[in-house]
């Protein structure tokens, strides 16, 4: 191969690493906001919550680097097969992590409008079971992403169950404590938020698995799974 010929080939695969490390790198940063939003829910840490809604500007910047680092790749290289699905498939996983990076910010700037107010140990230790599973819901996924790991991904899409089920446990308890006491109405209903947005984290999380999914096989998982669920029907 003719040394010119070698450089651009090398150059290329350069800037696919690096935009595989931005998906990583920008990964790392939502993990760190979804745990430092939970905290600053449940210790009523103002200082750390303000901190969070700062530090989601750096993820929103890191989500606009990799659009463009993507759109240029797209446009120079033209890739092809694998490598056009890592470059399309890493623009909608940065959307749906600066989404993500979106709720946690929700959640601490919500965190420091009910300072002050009592919430029970109960609530506390929901929300705090819902955040350790939605934070292992977007590492599996990233995982997944950069292991090309199908099933991991299914994995991922499977266990948004408990996620979902944890939240509908942590509405009805809300509900119901409201409906006791209207004093209680304020400070619930920015849990119920709060727990929504960890909810949330868990959809996007999916929308991550899927990605991988696609990235490993060029398969939507989304139809994959309705195939099995005919053959299942089938047999």
């Amino acid at each position: 191969m003719p040394p010119s010929t070698e450089h651009i080939v090398t150059s290329y695969e350069d800037e696919l690493t690096e935009l595989a490390r931005s998906i990583s790198e920008m990964g790392g940063l939502v993990e760190k906001a979804i745990v430092n939003a939970t905290e600053a829910l449940i210790r009523a840490d103002s200082e750390l919550a303000l901190a969070t809604v700062a530090a989601d500007k750096k993820i929103d910047a890191m989500q606009t680097q990799i659009d463009d680092m993507a759109v240029s790749i797209i446009a120079r290289r033209q890739p092809m097969a694998q490598d056009l699905r890592l470059v399309i498939a890493s623009i909608h996983v940065a959307n749906d992590l600066e989404r993500i990076g979106d709720m946690a910010k929700s959640t601490a700037r919500r965190s420091t409008q009910i300072e002050g107010l009592a919430m029970s140990v109960q609530f506390k230790n929901g929300l705090r079971h819902m955040g350790e599973l939605a934070l292992r819901q977007v590492k599996l996924s990233l995982d997944a992403f950069a292991a090309r790991d199908k099933d991991m991904a299914v994995d991922v899409v499977e266990r948004d169950t408990e996620v979902d089920a944890l939240y509908v446990s942590l509405f009805r308890e809300l509900l119901t404590y409201m409906m006791e006491d209207p004093r209680n109405i304020t400070m619930c209903t920015h849990l119920l938020f709060c727990g929504k947005n960890l909810e949330r984290v868990g959809d996007h999380s999916t929308n991550i698995a899927e990605q991988a999914y696609f990235l490993a096989t060029g398969k939507s998982l989304t139809a994959d799974v309705e195939d099995v669920k005919r053959e299942q029907i089938k047999g």
